[in-house]
């Protein structure tokens, strides 16, 4: 029987907020948390010792956070319920020598990280953000949200063919963005400017992770308003809903028959391969400690681990309505149809026959629908966490999320309904 929904358009509100206040990584992680400790999770260190209380906690470790809920009186071999995503999106990314330039244009050096839409980021206002690394061993975030960068496109009067034969543009040559005049271009100018923007002293930035961003902010969209243009929803938007469905399951307490768990790992876009990524020892050790912390032994964990279920939230395709032959044919995911559930039988998606019944059990508690999505066999298929995650730990995974358009764009393209249908999806889920 399904329950009264816990999320409306309020959550997507907050979501365009959540976008626009996450320009990165560790912003997002941050904001994350900030959320949790207003529902009263409290942070908790990887080098102290860990005790077994009851209550809300969080680990942070640079552009991920692992968050979860002990239910008073919880066993140590209690099941964890597990909503993971990840925080990182495609973007242009500083280099260790930014500071570079030609023909009287000051310009800053950037890598391309990930799978961007390269096309989307020209001609664009944007900002730059990241964390900054201070000779005293701290850290600081950064964020530089008005017009600062742009990469400007060639004129079509010097690419005349562009419009029939196509844009192609160099990674390294065309992506470089401008962000002032001047001949003269030194060493150092650019972290300079952030020191100062920052409040820091000069010279105390020794390190530095930067990336770029659109400073639009998102946006309601269409006649009625119901789609929502916006950066980074692969995969903030997860992000964002498992978080809230985090903290609302954290509210039934004692009741929880799992222990819920939020993990938002980074360097999902190059491959998980990470101390922050889904393929590294972070969530595991996370698990593990949980559990001996709880007075549990080995069988205790292999116990917890053998009922775990893992919820891979992460974007999917809509049918686009311009090129609806790329996709598979009878597999048309609408936006605002609810979230969809991802399936591959080569495994590059982790959903199996029984996962699809625990996500279907979640939305008919929730009273929300979900799609089913399956690429075109003509056409190579992605992949998210979720197959690494039930290879690494052993735990059955389903793959899961919300249909979209222009993935890997500077601004993808959603229904306003989805966000909050996957929230209440993922709230039913955690709380069992």
């Amino acid at each position: 029987m399904s329950e009264p929904p816990r999320f409306d358009r309020g959550h997507t509100d907050d979501l365009m907020s959540f976008l626009a206040a996450s320009p990165t990584p560790y912003h997002a992680v941050a904001n994350a948390a900030e959320r949790l400790e207003k529902a009263g999770f409290r942070q908790v260190a990887e080098t102290d010792a860990w005790d077994g209380t009851a209550g809300g906690k969080y680990v942070l470790r640079g552009g991920a956070i692992i968050a979860w809920y002990v239910p008073e009186g919880a066993a140590a071999h209690t099941p964890f319920r597990i909503v993971g995503a990840h925080t990182d999106s495609p973007n242009l990314r500083v280099k260790p020598r930014p500071d570079s330039g030609a023909h009287g244009w000051r310009q800053v050096a950037v890598e391309i990280y990930g799978g961007p839409l390269l096309n989307s980021w020209l001609d664009r206002d944007l900002g730059l953000a990241g964390r900054l690394s201070l000779r005293d061993g701290t850290t600081r975030l950064v964020d530089v949200d008005r017009p600062l960068l742009r990469v400007p496109q060639l004129a079509i009067h010097l690419d005349r063919a562009v419009n029939s034969d196509g844009l192609k543009l160099d990674k390294q040559r065309h992506m470089q963005p401008v962000w002032g005049l001047g001949e003269d271009v030194r060493d150092g100018d650019l972290i300079a400017f952030l020191e100062e923007t920052a409040g820091i002293a000069e010279g105390s930035v020794t390190g530095w992770d930067l990336m770029v961003h659109p400073v639009e902010p998102p946006a309601y969209l269409g006649r009625d308003r119901e789609l929502v243009a916006g950066p980074r929803m692969d995969n903030l938007l997860s992000v964002h809903a498992g978080t809230a469905a985090l903290a609302a399951a954290a509210g039934r307490g004692p009741e929880l028959p799992y222990i819920p768990v939020l993990a938002a790992f980074d360097h999902e876009e190059n491959g998980s391969q990470s101390d922050t990524g889904a393929d590294g020892p972070l969530l595991g050790s996370v698990l593990e400690r949980s559990v001996l912390a709880r007075g549990g032994t080995y069988e205790d964990r292999a116990r917890a681990f053998a009922a775990t279920v893992c919820l891979s939230s992460d974007t999917g395709h809509a049918v686009h309505p311009n090129y609806a032959e790329r996709h598979d044919p009878t597999h048309h995911p609408r936006v605002d149809g609810g979230p969809i559930l991802k399936v591959n039988v080569n495994n590059r998606y982790a959903t199996d026959g029984s996962g699809r019944a625990v996500f279907a059990a979640a939305c008919e508690k929730a009273g929300v629908p979900f799609q089913t999505f399956v690429s075109n066999n003509a056409m190579p298929c992605g992949t998210t966490i979720g197959p690494i995650t039930a290879a690494r730990h052993g735990i059955r995974t389903v793959d899961i999320g919300v249909a979209i358009l222009s993935m890997h764009s500077v601004r993808e393209l959603c229904g306003a309904k989805d966000p909050f249908l996957l929230a209440n999806a993922l709230t039913a889920f955690l709380e069992g």
